[in-house]
């Protein structure tokens, strides 16, 4: 027998979403697997974009600003399309999955390469020249003096798009992926019950972004503090 509450004149039956938790559980699962390699893999594209295009020259710079552009000014959701219903019409079927993971890799890999190029902005010119005067070498210069600047400036930038990653991998659902939002979509169809399946869903995001954020900021409290 179904147990609930009643609010607004609507019936809450939570008993049903705690029986399919599990599924909703290994959706979330699914989304933060794909959060993480996202934006690893999404990191490292970005480092060699950032530095084209702060170069500004030839075909590598031009390539990094196409790549930029499209990242940042077109919906995220047309990317995943693109991924998916794009390259399968070219004869490239790629799985839901896959498709998502490029999609998501691409728009992480725009953002990040603007972050990064902004953070070298931000470092000044003379801090390079001055640390090889005092006979480090390229290496040394950079993991010494112009990394700790750097990434002072782009943790909490990084940190959001962390967060951006999360939300959008959301758009799994629409080519079919199971990841939260497609395991809620498939729970509530199973039920109807569309506000509890929805409503629990919302929470477990935000408990994920927040445990991003603030685990990000106990992590800049340790290292920044001096």
């Amino acid at each position: 027998m179904r147990t609930g509450w009643r609010m607004f004149d609507y019936h809450f039956y939570w008993s049903i979403v705690w029986a399919k938790f599990p599924m909703l559980l290994d959706g979330a699962l699914l989304t933060i697997q794909i959060t993480v390699l996202s934006v690893v893999l999404g990191l490292l594209a970005a480092i060699p974009l950032a530095l084209w295009r702060r170069n500004g020259k030839g075909t590598l710079a031009l390539f990094a600003g196409a790549w930029i552009e499209s990242a940042r000014n077109t919906p995220a959701l047309f990317q995943i399309y693109m991924a998916y219903f794009g390259l399968g019409a070219l004869g490239l079927h790629l799985s839901s999955y896959t498709a998502l993971l490029i999609a998501i890799i691409f728009n992480n890999a725009g953002y990040l390469a603007e972050v990064l190029r902004g953070g070298l902005e931000g470092v000044a010119p003379q801090q390079a020249p001055a640390a090889r005067s005092l006979g480090m070498n390229a290496f040394q210069s950079f993991t010494y003096v112009i990394f700790p600047q750097l990434f002072r400036i782009i943790f909490f930038p990084f940190v959001n798009q962390v967060n951006w990653a999360l939300l959008n991998t959301s758009l799994g659902m629409m080519i079919g992926l199971r990841e939260l939002t497609g395991a809620t979509q498939m729970a509530q169809a199973e039920s109807f019950r569309t506000f509890e399946f929805f409503l629990v869903a919302a929470g477990m995001y935000y408990v994920i972004a927040k445990i991003i954020s603030l685990g990000a900021l106990t992590a800049a409290w340790r290292i920044f503090r001096d």
